[in-house]
């Protein structure tokens, strides 16, 4: 008989090795190394198996008409939304996202909805109880929906139970994690069992034509647990995001085979519930402080949808030997690029300031358009210039001070329009692209050294006394170029 395969495999990215080492060689990652005995079906020598005889299947041309996959609607705008128009029949999406965020309450709606309207829906839990399950749903008033419910980790039972009668419509596996099959001999949890319960699951979507959702752990670095290989499995891979302290909750597409990525769905927890919010961009402004320096609307698009969200910047000077950067919502490394460029070619000494730079509303944003949106709220807060509060901005700066142009000019601007704002800074290459702009006065920006000295300007007219805020804190170098003399 041969003997039990023993392996150690990395708990990060699943590979295996011999023996036990402090790093994992593939993903660089400590101590993920784990003890884990790979006898299965395949623990018999090749040279003793089995062969198998191929069977020939038919193979078919490009020329020939594929109809569009069926979708299911969830009942649920925004979740159809991410999901690219609802659940496509045999899909496999999986859901990751922070302890507590709220993943579980967003499908325990969707399948209520979804058994109001008469599908089959079968809710199974690895982590709570079935009565645990109806406390959640009986506090979102839920409780008279018929989903089906089972507490249940194994595989083969859950695969057997759910081939009886009419195939489910949809089914929620909760979580991916908790599953384990007899096909291998490891710990639920581990990366050979994670891998071999969703490769099962998914072939039972595929085959019954079932929806299915995989919900799955994440990191402490925000990844989804467990072997990369299940996020090339599944046909979507969404990512409910938000900050524990704020009450909205963002549902983002990082993978759709049948839709686009990207995109963002944007709910609102509540006592009752995760609400729809339907108009995001009103939802970030409405506690807008008007007339403060230092804030500036960002008109941002996220997948197809534009957002508008307020940049929020504070430059006060430093009693530190370094200068604090400090940056929510927003990548770091982006903010010190523009800061660098703030120094490098329109004389805004920033190395004596701690720069503190926030996205409000808990949104992060990952486009380069928000360079010029960044800018203007830095310059105006180090000046003490509050900029219009009828404007938006939008454009990405290159490292030489030029203003580039971005993706969907008319439609930022028709957003912008929408919620009553009246003009629109925005690189000067892109005013061709501005088609249906809704009557917003467009101010067109070349360089990143004029808008400095737009805004250095309006902190001069703003100080009152005959000492002005602004001397002292934009002083170029020896050597300037005459363009940007005009803004100290």
């Amino acid at each position: 008989m041969a003997k039990n395969a023993l392996s150690f495999v990395c708990q990060n990215c699943g590979a295996a090795y011999n023996k036990w080492q402090g790093k994992c060689e593939s993903c660089s990652e400590w101590n993920t190394l784990s003890e884990e005995d790979t006898t299965g079906a395949t623990s018999m020598p090749a040279n003793l198996r089995p062969k198998r005889k191929g069977r020939p299947f038919a193979l078919e041309s490009l020329t020939g008409s594929s109809p569009e996959a069926p979708r299911l609607s969830s009942g649920m705008t925004e979740l159809d939304r991410v999901t690219g128009g609802g659940f496509v029949r045999g899909s496999v999406l999986l859901v990751g996202g922070d302890p507590g965020i709220g993943k579980s309450t967003l499908l325990t709606q969707a399948t209520s909805l979804m058994a109001r309207a008469g599908h089959r829906v079968v809710y199974i839990s690895g982590e709570e109880a079935v009565a645990q399950v109806r406390l959640r749903a009986a506090r979102l008033g839920l409780a008279d929906a018929a989903v089906q419910l089972a507490a249940q980790t194994s595989v083969e039972d859950i695969i057997a139970t759910l081939s009886e009668g009419a195939p489910p419509r949809l089914v929620i596996i909760d979580s991916i994690q908790t599953m384990w099959t007899d096909t291998v001999e490891s710990a639920p949890g581990t990366v050979t069992q994670v891998r071999a319960s969703a490769q099962a699951l998914i072939r039972f979507a595929k085959k019954s034509g079932a929806a299915l959702i995989l919900v799955g752990h994440v990191t402490k670095d925000g990844q989804i647990a467990g072997p990369r290989v299940v996020e090339h499995m599944v046909d979507a891979v969404m990512s409910f995001e938000g900050e524990g302290s704020q009450q909205f909750r963002i549902l983002r597409a990082v993978k759709n085979r049948f839709g686009p990525t990207d995109e963002i769905g944007v709910f609102e927890m509540t006592g009752l519930g995760l609400r729809e919010v339907s108009n995001p961009s009103e939802l970030f402004l409405s506690e807008r402080d008007l007339g403060s320096p230092g804030t500036a609307v960002f008109a941002g698009l996220e997948g197809t949808r534009p957002v508008l969200v307020e940049l929020q910047a504070l430059v006060v000077p430093t009693t530190l030997g370094t200068p604090r950067r400090a940056v929510v919502g927003w990548e770091s490394s982006r903010l010190s690029m523009v800061l660098a460029v703030l120094e490098a070619h329109c004389g805004v000494k920033l190395s004596g300031y701690d720069v503190y730079f926030n996205v409000a509303g808990g949104l992060r944003i990952n486009e380069p358009a928000a360079d010029m949106a960044a800018a203007a709220a830095l310059v105006s807060s180090l000046a003490n210039a509050p900029l219009p509060v009828d404007a938006v901005y939008f454009g990405e700066i290159s490292l030489s001070g030029a203003v580039r142009p971005v993706a969907q000019t008319s439609a930022r601007l028709k957003e912008a329009a929408k919620l009553g704002f009246g003009r629109a800074v925005l690189p000067e290459t892109a005013r061709g692209d501005a088609v249906g702009d809704a009557g917003l006065a467009l101010n067109t920006v070349g360089s990143l050294t004029s808008l400095v000295a737009d805004i250095a300007a309006r902190g001069r007219k703003a100080t009152a006394s005959g000492k002005s805020t602004v001397e002292g804190r934009f002083k170029p170098d020896e050597g300037q170029t005459r363009r940007d003399a005009h803004v100290t």
